[in-house]
């Protein structure tokens, strides 16, 4: 009966499970508005196969124009014990290709490319969390909020959510219900502006070390995973140091790392690393790059045009054709064997062993 009642609902009974290295088609098959301007999109495998992930985790989209640029990582934001569908929560960015595409295009039934799960922004075991949220950042945290709502495993969990006013908290009304039924979950939302919203009941601004003391005295006891804008999780990672959170008690997940050299360590002997030319055939631009050098981040400084989000060979986003020429690239499973076998790289974790010709 069971099997018959799967069959029906268009699932596979077989538990044949999603392969990252080969499987990267998707069909979404519901569209939900969370807020004025955020969706969330739900994918299913053409195959019906099962997903197996982490919460905290992300895809890798390939969507819409269909260019170089149209790659965006966005993290799952459903629980990773419903195995049939992934959902991703999406927030309109005012100009964002790839974020207006999905909300002013895709529809149900849509085919599309992606790759995953990927990342590494996992919940450690412990037995206490802060989960520390801002905006859209509330993503990989709400998937493992909801993990653990569908576990119903013991829990001890303070979520902060900030935004921009009531109107924009995501997940506003979900998060209460979580907190109304899971014992040891306590929610704290945190507004900059109370906006039109003239009865709200609680605090509003913007995180400090004051507000956290008083809302989670206990921090320093506390696994922190943090999620959000740049500015938000600075401030988030000062605070947390400064009330004394261990730095091994502190995950945050960032999809726009930091693409610079590590600087000389003081008083250390510098040795001059071997150079070559970086030729970059569709924008007719060269570049130097030394031995012990990245390519993209020698090409983001010289105005080099290289679509990037992670910067440490996770997400894959800066996959480029190497004409001609060999690199060393350590990468984290941001790209495929048989990607690399037809001759493609990752510009983020590739230093070149000679001179180069990228398809960019």
């Amino acid at each position: 009966m069971a099997t018959e009642m799967l069959a029906t609902a268009g699932i596979s009974a077989s538990g044949e499970l999603w392969d990252p290295q080969s499987d990267d088609t998707l069909v979404c098959i519901d569209i939900h508005a969370e807020t004025h301007d955020v969706k969330s999109f739900t994918f299913v495998s053409p195959d019906r196969k099962q997903f197996a992930f982490s919460a905290g985790q992300y895809f890798l989209f390939e969507l819409g124009p269909g260019d170089g640029d149209a790659s965006r990582c966005y993290s799952i934001s459903s629980s990773p014990l419903r195995k049939n569908a992934i959902t991703i929560t999406v927030k309109r960015v005012p100009g964002g290709k790839v974020s207006n595409w999905l909300h002013d295009t895709l529809a149900q039934n849509a085919v599309i490319r992606a790759r995953g799960p990927l990342g590494r922004f996992v919940r450690p075991a412990a037995k206490k969390y802060l989960f520390l949220s801002a905006g859209s950042g509330i993503t990989p945290l709400m998937s493992m909020a909801r993990e653990l709502a569908d576990t119903a495993e013991p829990t001890d969990v303070i979520f902060v959510h900030a935004g921009r006013s009531p109107q924009d908290l995501i997940f506003r009304s979900e998060l209460a219900n979580l907190a109304s039924r899971i014992k040891g979950f306590r929610l704290h939302l945190l507004p900059e502006d109370i906006g039109t919203e003239r009865c709200w009941p609680g605090l509003s601004g913007r995180i400090s070390s004051e507000y956290l003391a008083l809302a989670v005295p206990d921090m320093a006891e506390r696994v922190i995973m943090c999620c959000g804008p740049a500015p938000f999780m600075a401030a988030a990672r000062n605070i947390s140091a400064e009330l004394g959170v261990p730095r091994s008690n502190y995950y945050e997940e960032s999809f726009d790392a930091a693409a610079t050299e590590a600087a000389p360590v003081p008083n250390e002997e510098v040795i001059e690393a071997k150079s070559f030319r970086v030729h970059f055939s569709k924008q007719n631009k060269s570049i130097d790059v030394r031995a012990d050098q990245t390519v993209l981040s020698c090409a983001r400084k010289s105005a080099v045009r290289i679509p990037s989000s992670c910067a440490n060979g996770i997400c894959g986003t800066c996959k480029s054709r190497l004409t001609s020429g060999i690199v060393d690239m350590k990468h984290d499973g941001g790209i495929r064997q048989r990607e690399i076998e037809a001759g493609f790289f990752l510009p983020c974790c590739s230093k070149p062993l000679s001179d180069l010709v990228i398809d960019r």
